[in-house]
Formats: structure tokens, sequence, C-alpha cells
């Protein structure tokens, strides 16, 4: 998906500036030239940024389907 039609940014662009460090819109801004024109992706581009700092912080999710059982300590 687009975020930026300005500069022709897609999401994954934005997921990959984070994994490469990006943490602020002036770090995408900087990296990628969003933001810099109309300004109207800065809304949609920090919403993509932060689900991907999000997603680095949190274990992800077990696959759809899996079985995995949950142990209680003895006592």
């Amino acid at each position: 998906m687009y975020v930026c039609v300005c500069r022709a940014v897609t999401e994954k662009q934005i997921e990959t500036a984070v994994h490469a460090g990006a943490r602020h819109l002036r770090d995408l801004r900087t990296g990628l030239g969003i933001i810099e024109d109309c300004g109207r992706c800065a809304r949609c581009a920090k919403q993509c940024m932060d689900k991907t700092i999000e997603g680095l912080i949190a274990p992800p999710p077990p696959p759809p389907g899996s079985s995995h059982l949950l142990l209680k300590p003895a006592g």
C-alpha cells in the first residue's frame, strides 16, 4: 500500500526503515522524503511506523491452528 503518494513511498519501505533504526517521523522524512510535500501522509506513516515498532518489541503470535499448552507451575 502506498503511504506517501507524493514520494511513492510504500508501507514496506517504512517497515524496512524501522528495521534499519527509524523511530521518529523525522527519521522517515530524512530517509524516505515523506511529509516534505503536502504532509497528508504523516498520520498513516506514523501508524505504520508504530505498528512495526510494536512488532519488534512484542513476541509474534502463534501460527493459526497451532496448539500450544500453557504449563502451570507445580504447587
